[in-house]
């Protein structure tokens, strides 16, 4: 069965770890910088002009927000981290961040996927790198998508930046991994981004 991704639904949003509720099905999360475009990627993912609140302002999602869709055995809820590494953000509010992030990932939930969003025009950053390792370090089941495809200038131009920006997260250590090119403006690599969740999904239930 397919995931009806266009009928998902905000469910609940909570402000520590601490307060995230027992994990029912798995769970796609999504995790980035601050200004990467996370929001609007997810909403392209569900199809959607505003499930995921989106603003002009980076950093705006201080808490850890849960969506859920059917169509796939008991379903699926779509995880909604907050963004790292905006650099106005005072030390308390980092320290949030870590700790929201860090309890989330820490608990003993169903991670099916976790989809590590960085802007495709700009070199790996030290987050970046620490983000990946970290995920690998706990064997959470990750993959990168390469954000604002659209900013370059044709399929080439987009493969070979793709092929480059692999070759950094490789040379860090960050192993072996999917990565793929998308756009929340054109739509590029959406298709295949809910195909890569899909199976990730169906594979954690047969695991389960």
């Amino acid at each position: 069965m397919l995931i009806k991704f266009q009928q998902a639904k905000f469910i609940a949003s909570y402000a520590k770890a601490e307060q995230l509720p027992p994990s029912t099905c798995p769970e796609v999360s999504f995790v980035g910088r601050s200004n990467v475009g996370k929001s609007s990627i997810m909403n392209k993912i569900f199809n959607r002009k505003s499930l995921v609140k989106t603003s002009k302002w980076p950093g705006s999602t201080q808490h850890v927000n849960f969506f859920g869709a059917d169509g796939i055995r008991n379903g699926v809820h779509f995880v909604d981290l907050p963004g790292y590494g905006f650099a106005r953000r005072a030390d308390k509010d980092k320290e949030r961040w870590r700790d929201l992030v860090e309890g989330y990932f820490n608990q003993d939930r169903n991670f099916a996927l976790c989809v590590v969003l960085i802007d495709i025009r700009h070199d790996i950053s030290p987050l970046d790198i620490q983000m990946v390792q970290y995920l690998a370090d706990r064997e959470v089941p990750f993959m990168v998508a390469f954000t604002k495809a659209d900013k370059l200038s044709g399929k080439a131009a987009i493969k070979r930046q793709v092929q480059a920006l692999a070759v950094q997260l490789g040379r860090a250590g960050a192993g072996d991994m999917v990565c793929i090119a998308c756009s929340a403006l054109n739509g590029e690599g959406v298709s295949d981004l809910r195909s890569l969740i899909t199976d990730a999904v169906e594979q954690a239930y047969q695991s389960a």
